[in-house]
């Protein structure tokens, strides 16, 4: 059982069930400041290439969100500090970041 709050479980659910159902190297989810959930993957097209978070931050700003409570990112790797510049910019400090497993283990939490 993960000691991460509720709402946060919750994130962790979404990107593992996206990343899963796309195959992605990444995936990602978003709770925005009316608790709106946003779920995405990474994109590597030919022409396009943009990280699950910089999708999710993109669908958060295209549905008029105003701002980021929390996001989580599952990879086999780090988060990407454009990544966390992203989420810095668009949800400013104190937005807590969590790192986890493919499988969903989350193995670090940052704030930006």
């Amino acid at each position: 059982m993960s000691s991460l709050p509720p709402e946060d479980n919750k994130l962790v659910v979404l990107a593992r069930a996206t990343r899963a159902r796309t195959g992605a190297d990444e995936g990602a989810a978003l709770r925005d400041l009316d608790g709106r959930t946003y779920a995405a993957a990474t994109v590597d097209l030919p022409s396009l290439k943009v990280s699950a978070v910089g999708v999710a931050v993109s669908m958060a700003v295209a549905s008029g969100a105003q701002g980021i409570e929390a996001v989580v990112v599952l990879t086999e790797g780090e988060i990407a500090s454009s990544d966390l510049d992203i989420v810095g910019e668009f949800g400013g400090q104190g937005v807590t970041v969590h790192r986890g497993t493919p499988a969903g283990t989350v193995e670090h939490t940052v704030r930006t």
